[in-house]
Parts: C-alpha cells; structure tokens; sequence
C-alpha cells in the first residue's frame, strides 16, 4: 500500500521540498495553498500554510483550522518547519499536539528539524548551520523568532512539554524503544540530534515504529529519510508540450547566498538581467509597466531573464509582504509570456503564482537539496523551480536556469 501523508507547512518553498522527498520514491505529490480543494486521491498532499509572517496566536489558529480541513484518519501527519526556526513552529506544533490529542486520545510528536544537504544540524538539542551555532548564522542575524536556538526552550516558549535524545542516543541501537517509552509517558515531543541523513534515517524508522499516533516537525531532511521508510516505486515521468518562450528569474530573498548565485548566473552573459529599485516597487508607477514591457519582449524570442529586487543597504524586513505583492501585480500581465519560473524565497514565490492565477504544484524532481521542480496548476501550466533564499551556493541559479531550459525546450520534467 503506497503510505499517505499530510504535509503542512509554514511557507511554499517548504511545502514542495518536502513533497519532492515522497515524489523521487514514486509516489505522486501536489502542493496546494488558499482555497484549492485537494485532490484525496494523491497519496502526497502538501499545504502551504503562509504562516511564516503571522504572529504566534495567529498561526496557531490558522494551522488549527487547516488541520480540522485537510487532516485524514487515512494520512500521517509532517508537520514541516523552517530548518532554522524561523516563523513560530512552537506554536504551530502547539496547535498539532491539541488536534492529535483531540482524534487519538494521546500525542507525541518527533521533532528532528535537521537538514544535513542544506548544512543544517542539530547537536545536543541546538540547531546549527556549516557546523556553527545558528545564532551566527546571517538566516539568524536578518530574522529570528526566539531568544536562541535551544529546541526545548522554543518549544517550552508555547508550553510543550519535551525530551532530548542526543547524538549517542540517536545511534546506540534502541531508539524506537527509547522513543516509546517517552511515548508512553505522556503527551509531549521528542527533540532528536542529527547531523547526517543516516541520523534521520534512524529518527524516522524509530518513529514510525514507536507509535502509531506519532506525528513528525522537521524539514525536508526529514521528509526524505521518511519516504525511504517505503521501498520506491517507478517514477511516472512528467511531461509537457516544447515552448520557445523563455525562463524568468526572480530573487527576491535577501540571503547573501542567493545574491552570489545571481552574480554568478549574470557573470555567464546568457541572462538579461532586469533589476528593480525597492523605490520603484513602492512607487507602483510607470517604472513597474517598464519593466513588464522589457520583459515580455525578452521572453518572447526565448531569452531568460533575471528579475532581481536590488537593496543597496539593510532593508526593513517588514517590507517584504508588500515588495513581494508590488512586483507580482508588475508581471501578472505577461504571465503568458512566460516560459519556466525560478523564484528564490517563499514569500516572493507565493506572491508570483497567486497572482498569476495559480492554485498550486504538480511536484515532478529535485534539481538539488532544497530546490524543487514541478509544474504549475491552474491558469498557467509552466515548469516552476522553487528555492528558500539562504539555500544552495554560488552556482545554484546557473543549475536551475539550465534544468529550466531543458524542460521547457525537451517537454520532460523527470
């Protein structure tokens, strides 16, 4: 029987490199946010919940909601947060527990938000990133949610009662016994060490064997190691008709790894490179229509272009929602002149496929850790690559503009 899952998440970008885990083992997964029904008969369904802004109330109530919605007796439950707890997983997975509690009777929760491919770790109970504490982490440094990256104190910040099981823990041969008897203490979320896939490997086998109620928080590291919990099965391919219009690059992200990535994609000369003043987007004049205009022409005769939002100082963070909206208002009346989408950033990316009438994504592969390729659902039906900001390296957006290029010109997403 193919394993059915629930995946919610905080943010779009989140929400498909989770559901590519489940895809490369063959099972076929959609992400879908706002009011889009889903379709029960995909074994992988994976929610946006665009949570990752709202204060901690708000984003309890709003994953309360969408979990009495979307959550079936038939699925297990991922519950997927940011790798370095940004947004508010503690109230989030307050608000799992109470509705576990209130189908089963019981809750238990495996909390393992490690992402070894991405240099995300976790070793006794803190998160750290390129085997440094996440504190001075630039992610860290440009937006946090808790006084540190202690898991228990963030999880003690939403009153969750919670256990650690370190590194020697995680591999000394009997975790899922360890884990049911926290288990069978009472309600409540194990924190589990991690720093490679192997570790996680071991998380999920271990949680999946511990209870049948455990649900799991973490990231796509542990959704990967969780779809191998199931022999694979064959890929069915995902293809399209060849267009000739070209790909459009958007880096909205403020991560100095995504802003290295367009340097380094421009630096090769095959990019038009199109970028946009934060004055501008603010403005909402002539410029924007400008833009538009100099874009289509480009993505008409196949040329790929870099949209990039330039900041040229530490910008205000709380701006982000509007620059987001402000650019897709811009382009949503050459969505049909687009061939491929890449957008670094759940938030610019979500603002981009609302407005372009999109409803969600067919996931297809993984062009690398963190970075999903699918196919667009509803008024536009292009290939789409999606990219937290602060994921990959230098020649990420070089890599995703040539998997772009392939799939729009050879028809095949697989």
């Amino acid at each position: 029987m193919v394993a059915r899952w629930l995946i919610l998440a905080d943010d779009l970008t989140g929400a498909a490199d989770c559901a590519i885990a489940f895809r490369r083992r063959g099972s076929a997964a959609a992400v879908i946010w706002g009011e889009a029904a889903p379709d029960r008969r995909i074994p992988i369904l994976s929610y946006d919940a665009d949570s990752r802004g709202l204060g901690a109330e708000a984003a309890a109530r709003r994953h309360t909601a969408l979990l009495e919605r979307l959550h079936t007796a038939d699925r297990r439950l991922f519950k997927k947060i940011d790798s370095t707890v940004r947004g508010q997983p503690a109230a989030e997975s307050a608000a799992t527990l109470a509705h576990v509690r209130a189908r089963s009777g019981r809750a238990f929760g495996v909390l393992a938000p490690a992402f070894p491919g991405t240099g995300r770790t976790t070793v006794d109970g803190r998160i750290r990133v390129g085997g440094r504490p996440l504190e001075e982490a630039e992610v860290w440094r440009r937006d946090h949610t808790y006084a540190s990256a202690d898991l228990g104190a963030v999880l003690a910040s939403a009153g969750i009662r919670s256990w650690t099981l370190t590194l020697p823990a995680v591999r000394g041969g009997n975790l899922a016994g360890a884990m049911a008897e926290i288990a069978a203490g009472g309600d409540g979320i194990v924190v589990c060490d991690a720093e490679t896939d192997d570790d996680l490997r071991r998380i999920a086998d271990a949680g999946l064997a511990a209870t049948p109620s455990a649900f799991f928080i973490g990231s796509a590291g542990l959704a990967h190691a969780l779809a191998a919990a199931r022999p694979a099965a064959a890929l069915d391919p995902v293809r399209i008709a060849p267009v000739g219009r070209g790909s459009l690059i958007v880096v909205g992200s403020l991560a100095g790894v995504s802003r290295a990535s367009a340097r380094r994609l421009l630096a090769g000369g095959a990019v038009a490179h199109l970028p946009v003043k934060i004055e501008t987007l603010l403005a909402d004049g002539g410029g924007l229509a400008d833009l538009a205009l100099r874009l289509a022409q480009r993505l008409a005769t196949g040329e790929d272009a870099l949209v990039e939002i330039m900041v040229e100082r530490q910008p205000d963070m709380s701006l982000g929602p509007r620059l987001a909206h402000a650019l897709a208002d811009a382009l949503a009346p050459i969505a049909g002149h687009i061939g491929a989408l890449a957008a670094t950033g759940g938030e610019t990316a979500a603002a981009l496929l609302k407005r372009f009438g999109v409803h969600g994504i067919q996931v297809a592969d993984e062009i690398e850790p963190g970075v999903s390729l699918g196919l667009t659902l509803g008024r536009i039906s292009i290939p789409i690559a999606t990219k937290a900001g602060a994921f990959g390296d230098a020649d990420s957006l070089a890599r995703i503009r040539d998997r772009l290029h392939r799939a729009r010109t050879e028809g095949s997403l697989t």
